[in-house]
């Protein structure tokens, strides 16, 4: 399995009264889609990554467990956030990444 199912779970519960999500197998894992968009994914290592509001990557940077992605060696744009385990082990900490990649994703849905 290429992502931690416990985390999949925990993400599918917080989306669950989100209309339009979709489940999509990418970047080494499970990502969540809202609104056609990437939300969230779950990895293999009980890793969230978030797609949140670039302008809010420094402050993002701060919390606990947070660190900004890489591809392929490379760092990744700003508006994309990697969470550890331990960043999202209390359920306030979980709900609030979540809420990070659901406010964003509203953000960019209306944009449209």
């Amino acid at each position: 399995m290429a992502y931690d199912p416990e985390l999949a779970d925990r993400i599918r519960e917080a989306l669950s009264e989100e209309a339009g999500v979709r489940e999509v197998k990418m970047f080494g894992g499970l990502a969540f889609m809202v609104n056609g968009k990437l939300a969230v994914t779950a990895d293999s290592h009980g890793r969230l990554m978030v797609r949140c509001d670039p302008d809010r990557v420094e402050e993002l940077l701060q919390r606990e467990g947070a660190f900004w992605p890489e591809m392929r060696g490379r760092r990744m744009s700003k508006g994309w956030m990697v969470v550890d385990a331990g960043g999202t082990e209390s359920d306030e900490a979980f709900d609030s990444w979540i809420r990070e990649a659901l406010d964003y994703n509203e953000k960019e849905t209306a944009g449209e």
